[in-house]
């Protein structure tokens, strides 16, 4: 093509944005820490290796009888328990046909101010408030005799970051010894997009988050280890059952034009392009009482949208709070002996906004080959859910997944019987030589994202209006980057044809690697069920063809008739995994695509490797592989800690917009504080939440709690003011099942003080608002 010149105004931006790029970075690098991340990062309140003790004080606490409109400050919370010793354990019961089983489910939501949320990557998407805790729901399965284990944790955030998992196996190796191992224990990533973001070490997971947050990376890995401990400690013998069905009218395809460049051969043997099955894994003790399930399916939990701002587990949350609330009768969201997950799968082309992509300028469609409208390109591009509003889309979406995991659970008869084995590897995936035929072969690539990256997808949009789809590059964006990054070398750039390369990430390393080489690659057997655990967001072609390589590896080698699913996002995030032929056309999942075209024959050739060391009882002799490093030099946040100030003449906790005295069901109640800033709650875990909603008991004269900030019906505002002053607001949605009586609503939070010439403290306060009554209408 005919060399392009640069007009003066395009030479000016150029200018321009390299200097505030350049300016960025010399910032950036002032924030550098300069010793140990967890000794270092004084955002936490808490030593790494231990949280806080709840107090007296916290909500949980049943018949509180504070005045009305009152407010306790309480002096410094940081008191800590002493270091445990585990105490040893009675054997297990041994002489029993099944597994031992136990189930665990612990907080792990973070700070919910003043961070990034991960998943969508637009700046300015920070976390306002609270909808849903965020859960760590852990499974752990044995033998009857007890050596050979498991451990599966879902988790309600983006993905799994490689420093979460490492320092997780690091904390169970503290505590358990070699009983949790890098072979047995899996981490999953639900993939909603509405979690806090902050937990990576690779810059540019980094980036997005706006830098690395000691204090919910510690909340989150104090979360996950907690979980499973408590699944530890309810280990009872019981039984295993899986159960497969299909799920209808939750998901649509959002890039069928990749989907449409595989073979029609092989899109002929299916009836969608999306996985419709989900399958169920029931677990109950020897008396066939609930202990738990893990629901595996392939959806993207975007029904919430890249403009909403509070903390929430969105669709795949939503399921398990409805399957949770209907099993722990009488608990509050949260609490309760039933756990259950549901887990992804091969989710990266799959929208659940049914309505499919419109321009939201002119309500055209525009399901096209590169996701744009006429007027307006492909930021006007945007795929709806079947609700009113985002929120009503998540609780359709999510309603419809919970009830038919219900049913493939009650129905769940074929038992899982036999052996429990685990095998893993850390794999360098930028140097895998793979096999095509008997006489070709290719080679993975160093980390790479394509210019269609920019462009997001339907269900959020990137920005400077990249389109999806691209397949050459533009010499604006290349002498930009070239200009602020480097020039990516011939070699990274013909690796990855026909992806026109615009970030070189896996030629990036300062501060640190940009995107991570090594990678891991896991599968456990559970009996007849493989559960493949690949680190990243499979399409649906891919996989099929990963599960039907490596059923038919195991059948190779005597197993026949095994169940694969695919657990997705898991231990590692190396962003999206396509087949050679959607990757041809470049669209977002393509793009993302960090090692090249034939990064999913690596996968398939690498998880046949695991599957046929299982099946030829050789897992012993796997290589371990290259250990992934932990960095211990990370970007502080850029959003700084300031004290909190209340307004003159007012206290924390103050109620400045009350309650009215009445509310039918259906209506909205609502009031607001003075409040402060809700990150400090992650440091001071004094409270279990920001809010409860309390009924007033006649018979006992007492104040019983019917919602906390787990529930879906209550949200939880952060007002962000100048100075260090804020105003939070609590609003109860209330629900047609509320009983009439009297109600208060109490807020729970922690303000940050700091005199002068003194460290700052975490000073824990309570407020609780006027009574009101609810009537039916």
């Amino acid at each position: 093509m005919a060399k392009r010149t640069f007009s003066t105004l395009e030479t000016f931006l150029i200018f321009l944005l390299v200097m505030m790029t350049a300016i960025t970075v010399a910032l950036l690098s002032l924030l550098f820490i300069t010793s140990g991340t967890i000794d270092n990062h004084r955002d936490s309140g808490f030593p790494a290796t231990e949280g806080p003790k709840t107090t007296q004080n916290s909500p949980a606490t049943q018949g509180s009888t504070a005045p009305q409109g009152s407010t306790r400050t309480q002096g410094p919370t940081a008191t800590q328990e002493p270091p445990g010793t585990t105490t040893p354990e009675p054997p297990l019961f041994q002489n029993f046909s099944g597994f031992h089983i136990g189930v665990g489910r612990a907080d792990c939501t973070g700070q919910v101010a003043d961070i990034n949320m991960m998943g969508y990557g637009k700046t300015g998407q920070n976390a306002r408030g609270l909808l849903t805790r965020l859960y760590s729901r852990a499974f752990v399965m044995a033998e009857p005799n007890g050596i050979n284990r498991m451990v599966f944790v879902n988790v309600d955030i983006g993905m799994i970051s490689q420093r979460l998992r490492l320092e997780v196996l690091n904390r169970l190796k503290s505590k358990y010894g070699s009983l949790y191992r890098r072979d047995n224990v899996i981490l999953s990533g639900t993939h909603t997009h509405s979690a806090p973001a902050g937990y990576f070490q690779y810059t540019v997971f980094v980036i997005a988050s706006e830098g690395f947050s000691n204090r919910t990376f510690e909340y989150m890995v104090t979360g996950i280890v907690k979980s499973i401990e408590m699944a530890h400690r309810h280990m009872k013998p019981g039984k295993l059952f899986i159960n497969k069905g299909n799920v209808d009218g939750v998901q649509i395809n959002r890039s069928p034009f990749s989907y449409l460049q595989n073979p029609l051969s092989e899109r002929a043997r299916y009836s969608s392009n999306t996985d419709k099955e989900m399958l169920v894994l029931k677990m109950v003790d020897l008396n066939g009482d609930d202990l738990g399930a893990i629901s595996w399916f392939a959806i993207h939990p975007v029904s919430m949208n890249n403009s909403n701002h509070l903390v929430n587990s969105d669709n795949m949350g939503y399921a398990s709070y409805l399957f949770e609330q209907e099993k722990n009768k009488g608990y509050l969201p949260g609490q309760g002996p039933f756990v259950a997950a549901f887990a992804s799968s091969n989710l990266g082309d799959v929208s659940p906004n049914i309505r499919g992509p419109h321009c939201i300028n002119t309500g055209e469609s525009c399901d096209n080959a590169n996701s744009t409208c006429p007027t307006g390109g492909a930021t006007m591009c945007v795929a709806m859910g079947p609700g009113q509003d985002m929120l009503d889309s998540t609780q359709i979406i999510g309603r419809t997944l919970y009830q038919r995991a219900k049913e493939l659970y009650a129905l769940a008869s074929q038992e899982l019987t036999g052996t429990l084995t685990s095998a893993h590897q850390w794999v360098n995936m930028t140097d895998v030589t793979i096999l095509l035929n008997s006489t070709h072969g290719a080679k993975t690539c160093k980390p790479a994202l394509g210019y269609s990256f920019a462009a997001g997808t339907i269900d959020g949009s990137g920005t400077f209006n990249f389109t999806q789809g691209t397949t050459v590059s533009d010499p604006f964006w290349d002498t930009l980057r070239d200009q602020i990054l480097g020039r990516p070398s011939d070699e990274i750039k013909e690796c990855h044809k026909p992806k026109p390369v615009l970030v070189h990430t896996g030629e990036l390393t300062k501060p640190h690697p940009w995107h991570p080489d090594i990678v891991d690659v896991q599968m456990i057997t559970l009996g007849s069920l493989a559960i493949t655990a690949v680190p990243g967001e499979f399409t649906t072609m891919s996989g099929r063809r990963l599960r039907e390589a490596v059923k038919a590896e195991f059948a190779t080698y005597g197993m026949q008739n095994m169940t694969v699913v695919i657990s997705g996002l898991c231990n590692v995030y190396t962003h999206y995994v396509t087949t050679y032929e959607e990757y041809q056309v470049q669209r977002y999942e393509a793009a993302s695509t960090i090692y090249g075209p034939h990064t999913l024959s690596a996968y398939i050739q690498l998880f046949r490797v695991l599957a046929k060391a299982i099946a030829t009882d050789t897992v012993a002799n796997l290589s371990r592989g290259p250990e992934p490093p932990f960095f211990k030099q990370l970007i502080i946040p850029l959003i700084p800690n300031i004290v909190d100030r209340a307004p003159i003449g007012k206290n924390f906790g103050d109620v400045l917009q009350p309650l009215n005295p009445t509310y039918r069901v259906g209506e909205v109640a609502e009031v607001t504080f003075v409040g402060a800033n809700p990150k400090n709650s992650a440091e001071n875990r004094t409270h279990q939440t920001f809010l409860t909603v309390e009924k007033y008991e006649d018979n006992s004269t007492t104040w019983r709690t019917v919602h906390n900030d787990a529930s879906w019906e209550t949200r939880f505002y952060w007002h962000k003011g100048l100075m260090g002053h804020s105003n939070a607001t609590i609003q109860w949605h209330i629900p047609d099942t509320a009983e009439p009586g009297i109600y208060r609503i109490r807020y729970f939070g922690h303000n940050r003080k700091q005199d002068f010439l003194k460290p700052a403290v975490i000073l824990s306060f309570e407020s609780t608002s006027s009574a009101f009554e609810v009537v039916n209408i």
